[in-house]
């Protein structure tokens, strides 16, 4: 087979291959979305395209993609094939949020090639560490992302509103089964035109590798179909009052996420008329989202992991201080006789574990050096998978996100990296992931892929199916529970990947134009309507995937990013802002602690600001307004807090420059600061044990009126937690762990 032969390429490295130049050839001429099924080549096509831009127009390549190991496996393909002339270390970078800012900022003047998650060039972008303006080619890998308030979407209207001689490359496996879906990334992207290829086209065929798909059907065992009949009833139940309240709901057998998001939609129409039997319908709603949920773990998932979710419903219900919603549902009699089998349980009842170790162990003794993935949706299920494996001998390990979960610790991204790494190696031949596993991981030797059960997201299916057949035969096994949402899940992914394959092609180059070049438009008179040295705003990095700070940086302001000990903006040393929206405001209120949260940014600084963003205030939730009257008054009289109302993230964002300018601008009062509220040694007990997560306030004056002081709240056991009032099993557990904990 033939190499490529360029001057950027490192001779004799990267086979040539028909299709990839053709597509390479054309997204040099104008911003482009790359439609490839996957492992054959996108990252291939991104190292010719930014060959040519890096030797014809210089500047720097940016390269992002969602997740660091996506990012660290895109570096190491460019390493080997990218020949940069007098390359060194600082020629290509990875930039994480582990470097510090100022390290980013230095390696950014010298590097060529940059590879990066999105959210950290967001941040340096909004604090103005470095621009864009050089920036020859920007990639955004599994750009189907490129909606909502993505990063994506920021990045790529600040990169045509500023650079020099901007060119966009988007890649991805899977846009999304809707015409309009993709319209909308290419939108939001500035993407003019889609090159796409299938399985089926000429130029790609001889580089398809077979992939055979097994679907394996599964009975659901009588234990399990108890339980379904009283997840059921239940829902029936909920189902019938709210037909007697007047709303029109679906059959229990249609109730999809669709309905559910109707009946919601009703409810809403209610509470905006204030009309009573809406709030009441909200708390009903919030019963159904978590039955559809405990009916589908039951279904798909297996009894282990129900029993634990409906011991996890039971405990908040009856912990005191949880949801209307769960202490309702945890004293209906059909769900106390639905807890007591989960707990007469006393093994697994659902029969995929054991067919899933078949699977595997059968591909393993007709090919130990396989590897194999095995995708499930849940953690719970994930860590289920990978103990029962263990437990028969076949090694493997959990491949999970960085957020910790209830008791299922996450992975850092550093040892997602080194997991990875572990199992291209062979250390283990069992990658057991949730989906934080299903998008571009290159593992070129994976011989078969397990869906532990069917998803609906055509976007998922594919991502999940591509891990499989990149460079040889791969396989495809799918569980699926027989009569259950297993079996629905399966045929929607199918409908919607067939439509996608459909609604690609379709696509007109010039929709995407006419929507680019209105994006493009708008963000470039925004930063021009002001001078190059905006006003400064310091912001808390928390708030940096909100709408109000991209349009603060659009609009000119200078921000500087870090963390802030309380409130979200501060301005000066006199101002400090929190932002709430109307629904967080009445949350924080009766689930934390409201008051105490905003006496603490009272004390941070001598003006500070409540802005309460969008929606009634008096329509969010069954509250009643005197309520909320009291609420407001204490802040503003009893506490000195300004509150200010605005109607969106635009006018939240307008409201923060004018008080910017006024300060700035010198139309201040001249008066001595405001003196800084302190704390008595009761409030200050108070505040450390309130700290713990999930305790707040109230239950930190429940645990020191209880035990009398912080040691003893400490050293508690957590059977004593329990005697204290809205301290429950979870809460209890918390404080006990923290508490003894290695510091490390």
């Amino acid at each position: 087979m033939t190499t490529i032969t360029h001057p950027f390429v490192t001779p004799g490295t990267l086979d040539s291959r028909a299709y990839q130049l053709a597509i390479a050839m054309k997204a040099l001429e104008g911003h482009t979305m790359v439609v490839l099924p996957t492992g054959l080549g996108k990252t291939a096509i991104a190292l010719l395209v930014a060959a040519s831009r890096l030797y014809n127009n210089g500047g720097k390549v940016l390269m992002m993609a969602p997740t660091k190991p996506l990012v660290e496996q895109h570096l190491r393909f460019f390493r080997q094939f990218l020949l940069i002339p007098g390359q060194n270390e600082e020629t290509r970078v990875m930039f994480t949020g582990e470097t510090p800012a100022a390290e980013r900022a230095a390696a950014w003047k010298s590097a060529r090639a940059v590879f990066a998650t999105p959210q950290v060039i967001k941040n340096d972008i909004l604090s103005g560490s470095y621009d864009l303006a050089d920036v020859t080619l920007m990639i955004f890998d599994e750009c189907h992302r490129g909606v909502g308030n993505y990063a994506y979407v920021f990045l790529a209207q600040r990169y045509l509103a500023s650079a020099g001689s901007p060119l966009i490359l988007g890649m991805t496996a899977s846009p999304g089964g809707h015409v309009e879906k993709v319209e909308e990334v290419c939108a939001n992207l500035g993407i003019e035109k889609v090159e796409s290829r299938t399985d089926q086209d000429r130029d790609v065929a001889p580089y398809i590798h077979e992939r055979e798909i097994e679907v394996i059907e599964v009975e659901l065992p009588p234990g399990l179909k108890q339980a379904v009949a009283d997840l059921t009833t239940l829902i029936d139940s909920r189902l019938t009052y709210l037909r007697k309240l007047g709303f029109s709901v679906p059959t229990r057998q249609q109730l999809s996420m669709k309905a559910l998001q109707a009946i919601n939609a009703q409810v809403q129409e209610r509470i905006q008329g204030r009309d009573t039997t809406g709030f009441s319908a909200a708390s009903i709603y919030a019963e159904l989202m978590k039955l559809r949920h405990a009916l589908s773990l039951a279904e798909s998932q297996g009894s282990r992991v129900f029993s634990a979710y409906i011991n996890r419903l039971f405990a908040e219900g009856t912990g005191g201080s949880g949801p209307k919603a769960t202490a309702r549902l945890s004293r209906d009699p059909v769900f106390i006789r639905l807890l007591e089998r989960c707990i007469s349980w006393k093994e697994e009842l659902h029969p995929k574990i054991a067919i899933l170790s078949r699977v595997v162990g059968e591909q393993l003794e007709s090919s130990p050096e396989s590897r194999i993935i095995v995708f499930a949706t849940y953690r719970d299920m994930v860590q289920q998978i990978v103990d029962h494996l263990n437990g028969e001998g076949i090694a493997c390990q959990r491949f999970v996100g960085q957020a910790t979960k209830d008791s299922e610790k996450g992975l850092s991204q550093k040892r997602q990296i080194e997991a990875l790494q572990k199992f291209r190696e062979g250390a283990f031949r069992v990658l057991v992931a949730t989906s934080v596993g299903e998008e571009g991981l290159d593992i070129p030797s994976t011989d078969l892929v397990v869906f532990y059960e069917a998803v609906p997201s055509e976007i998922r299916s594919i991502q999940r199916k591509g891990r499989t057949g990149r460079s040889g035969k791969g396989k495809i096994v799918v569980l699926v529970t027989k009569g259950t949402s297993d079996e629905v899940f399966r045929y929607v992914s199918q409908n919607r990947e067939r439509s996608m394959l459909s609604g690609i092609r379709s696509i007109s180059q010039s929709s995407g134009i006419s929507a680019a070049s209105r994006s493009h438009s708008a963000t470039q008179s925004s930063i021009e309507q002001f001078s190059e040295k905006g006003p400064a705003i310091r912001v808390d990095d928390r708030e940096t995937s909100s709408r109000v700070v991209e349009i603060l940086s659009n609009s000119g302001a200078a921000l500087q990013l870090g963390r802030l000990p309380s409130g979200d903006y501060a301005i000066g040393d006199r101002i400090i802002i929190e932002r709430k929206t109307a629904r967080d405001f009445v949350d924080t209120l009766v689930e934390r602690d409201l008051l105490g949260q905003l006496r603490m940014l009272a004390g941070s600084a001598p003006r500070p600001v409540l802005i309460i963003e969008g929606g009634d205030l008096y329509t969010m939730r069954d509250i009643h307004p005197n309520a909320i009257r009291g609420t407001l008054a204490a802040i503003a009289v009893d506490l000195g807090i300004s509150i200010l109302f605005t109607k969106d993230e635009e006018d939240t964002a307008q409201m923060i420059l004018v008080l910017t300018r006024r300060e700035e601008g010198g139309d201040r009062e001249r008066s001595l600061p405001a003196k800084r509220l302190g704390h008595s040694p009761r409030e200050q007990q108070e505040l450390v044990i309130a700290s713990f997560p999930d305790i707040g306030l109230k239950n930190a004056r429940f645990l020191l009126d209880h035990f009398g002081s912080i040691r003893a709240v400490v050293n508690a056991s957590n059977e004593e937690l329990l005697e204290v009032k809205g301290i429950g099993g979870q809460r209890s557990k918390t404080i006990h762990e923290l508490s003894n904990r290695q510091y490390r």
